[in-house]
């Protein structure tokens, strides 16, 4: 029989020390307790059994969990506040909550107090309404393009919109707008050129045949020098409806993003319907928010493509939980104290120094991304390292996300919200030590 002290079984790590894994810990949160632990019970017992070394039961516990979830985790270092690829906004806690509550039977679309069918979402509508006073109703479908589709086959089905060129623009993928509002049966009606549009070019196009006239912001990409826009207060006198396309859902003005137009101030400037996203800078799940007038309101929702475009119970869930949430981690990440981000940065670098990893504690400027604010940059730090090590990084779990600039990883820590970091640290500890 062999010595007892070299039998590998004993170098399987407890379980309460693998549930402080950072990886496990956060699988506690996600998932239970009970079910972290049975599946670090699954991996000590690979490891009892010789199918793996003592040493990669936490990686294999964390592998199982990442197989449970079908998507990884990911790590968001690029300092891209909204980035597409990665899901636009994160939800908040108290949204993640909500959604776990609306997973089951829900009042989505019934009055417990009489026992009779409700409105639908009417929780969600009432906060989206509350939050925005100017708007006489409110109205939710599955994402922006479909608002914007909503609206021109109600008001333009058959008809002409009136849209300056400069506005007509493309977002990622290759969708065109465009296609998308003639696609509903409407026409469209250009006016003005690519970077000049005045209001007697609109004028100049209104007709029997107008359905309304459309401004959009064209939020991914800026004009400059010899142009000229007409601004939504002045369409608006134009005699008829104005719907105006904000796209990136800021629901009142953010001293951060002075030239992002927000839906108050539209459609206080006199727009009749405001079409926007939800998983951008109001920070919630995926959705398209229509506010505006109540008469066009009910047109909409009547409509029976609404039933087409209608969202879910969980994201009407989500959606209302981060419209009372006063700070989602969109706007926190928006508003993060450059101070504090160097600080976490070189807390991190001295813990990756003492442990004999190098990692440089550089200044970084990150960005709105989703297509919204272009141009605007924010001052943050990052951790630099080795542009080797971002394959192996993108291949851990949770995975981690940086951006390549000049021969170096840059980790910009503008998007990790400060309990990440440890995540992030344990992450770095398991690249292989510089010597």
């Amino acid at each position: 029989m062999g010595d007892g002290a070299s039998d590998p079984r004993r170098r399987i790590p407890r379980t309460d020390a693998l549930l402080a894994d950072p990886r496990l810990a956060a699988a506690v949160h996600r998932f239970g307790r009970a079910r972290a632990k049975s599946v670090i019970a699954e991996a000590q017992q690979r490891a009892r059994r010789g199918e793996i070394p003592p040493e990669q039961v936490a990686d294999t516990a964390a592998g199982l969990l990442t197989q449970d979830r079908g998507r990884r985790g990911v790590l968001n270092a690029t300092g891209v506040v909204l980035h597409t690829n990665l899901g636009r906004a994160p939800l908040s806690g108290s949204a993640v909550a909500a959604l776990v509550a609306a997973a089951g039977h829900t009042d989505v679309e019934l009055d417990l107090a009489t026992g009779r069918r409700a409105r639908r979402g009417r929780d969600a509508l009432a906060a989206l309404a509350a939050a925005v006073p100017a708007a006489g109703d409110v109205h939710v479908v599955n994402n922006g393009a479909a608002a914007l589709a909503l609206a021109a086959a109600v008001l333009a089905g058959g008809r002409e919109i009136v849209v300056s060129r400069g506005e007509l623009v493309e977002i990622g993928d290759g969708f065109r707008l465009p296609d998308l509002l003639v696609s509903t049966g409407a026409r469209l009606r250009e006016v003005g050129t690519t970077n000049r549009t005045t209001l007697a070019d609109y004028a100049a196009a209104i007709g029997p045949q107008t359905g309304f006239v459309l401004k959009v912001h064209p939020s991914n990409f800026v004009v400059c020098g010899f142009t000229s826009a007409v601004p939504v207060r002045q369409l608006a006198g134009l005699g008829v409806p104005v719907v105006a396309d904000i796209g990136s859902g800021l629901l009142r003005p953010d001293p951060l993003l002075p030239d992002e137009p927000d839906a108050a101030t539209t459609l206080a400037a006199g727009a009749d319907l405001v079409t926007a996203s939800g998983d951008k800078l109001l920070g919630g799940p995926q959705a398209g928010l229509l506010l505006g007038r109540a008469d066009l309101i009910e047109r909409l929702r009547r409509h029976p493509l609404a039933r087409a475009l209608r969202v879910d119970k969980l994201t009407f869930a989500a959606l209302a939980a981060t419209l009372a949430d006063p700070c989602p981690p969109v706007r926190a990440a928006l508003h993060a104290d450059p101070v504090e981000l160097r600080r976490r940065a070189e807390r991190l670098g001295a813990a990756l120094g003492r442990a004999g990893h190098k990692a440089e504690v550089v200044p970084s400027a990150a960005v709105v991304g989703g297509g919204g604010a272009p141009g605007v940059e924010l001052d943050s730090w990052a951790l630099a390292l080795p542009a080797a090590h971002a394959a192996a990084l993108r291949g851990a779990d949770p995975a981690v996300l940086g951006r390549v600039v000049r021969g170096r990883l840059l980790l910009d820590l503008r998007c990790l919200a400060p309990e990440q970091d440890a995540l992030l640290l344990a992450a770095l500890l398991r690249l292989p030590a510089e010597t």
